[in-house]
């Protein structure tokens, strides 16, 4: 029995000893009280990483590996851009959410041709992936500071086209409300080109999953469905065009 208990001890103290190292080696670079959340940008590990942490404190939207800035490190991300597969040579491209940017420095290397508009609804979000993860805006590869719903009704008022919308908005605890009706898919319906595809990024084991498919469907009919059981992401992607029997 004090054997087992010394072994507990040692177990416990080890445990401790683990998170206590952890702590220690996360260094946080920045935290400030937006409009709309508390930011945390945090080194670790040779991560660096964002987080929204006004409702939890796990929250993480981005990170990047310091050594290898250009790879990505979450499986959404890559997933997302399985989009290019059916929409190979975008003109104009819109994303919803920034976070850290790497989705939009992804498609400037990977479409160097394509115009990048991407809304953020909070500017601080946009001056942090600016002094922290590389984002950089020039003529080809914009930041909006605005609502999503907001943005989208003035664009089409503009006669705004998009090649590939790809909806990635996180508020640090789910996707903001106002951005998953009819309402606001029909909107980016509505700006999509003739042979545009749109991109969601969302959860695979959230209880709103059937809610989801279930708008998703109401405003597009059919569209792709793909889950990372490791991850618990999941990526919806909706061809304009009629997809193939």
């Amino acid at each position: 029995m004090n054997q087992i208990r010394r072994l507990s001890a040692q177990w416990i103290w080890g445990l401790l000893f683990m998170l206590l190292a952890s702590s220690a080696q996360a260094k946080i670079l920045h935290e400030e009280r937006s409009v709309y959340t508390r930011i945390i940008v945090q080194d670790s590990n040779r991560l660096r990483c964002l987080k929204f942490t006004l409702k939890r404190d796990d929250s993480t939207q981005t990170c990047i590996n310091l050594n290898y800035p250009r790879r990505m490190v979450f499986s959404y991300t890559k997933m997302s851009l399985a989009s290019l597969l059916l929409q190979p040579n975008p003109r104009r491209v819109l994303i919803i959410g920034l976070g850290g940017g790497t989705l939009p420095m992804a498609l400037r290397d990977l479409a160097p041709r394509a115009a990048i508009d991407t809304v953020e609804i909070d500017a601080a979000v946009v001056r942090v992936a600016k002094d922290y993860f590389g984002y950089v805006e020039d003529e080809k590869n914009q930041a909006i500071a605005q609502d999503a719903r907001v943005y989208g009704k003035r664009a089409a008022l503009r006669g705004l086209e998009y090649d590939l919308i790809i909806l990635d908005a996180f508020n640090g605890e789910y996707i903001p409300e106002h951005l998953m009706t009819v309402e606001f898919l029909q909107e980016m319906q509505a700006l999509l080109s003739d042979d545009g595809v749109l991109v969601a990024n969302t959860f695979a084991n959230s209880e709103l999953y059937d809610y989801e498919s279930a708008t998703y469907e109401a405003v597009f009919g059919d569209f792709l469905n793909f889950r990372s059981p490791a991850t618990g992401n999941r990526i919806i992607i909706v061809p304009q065009a009629k997809l193939p029997a």
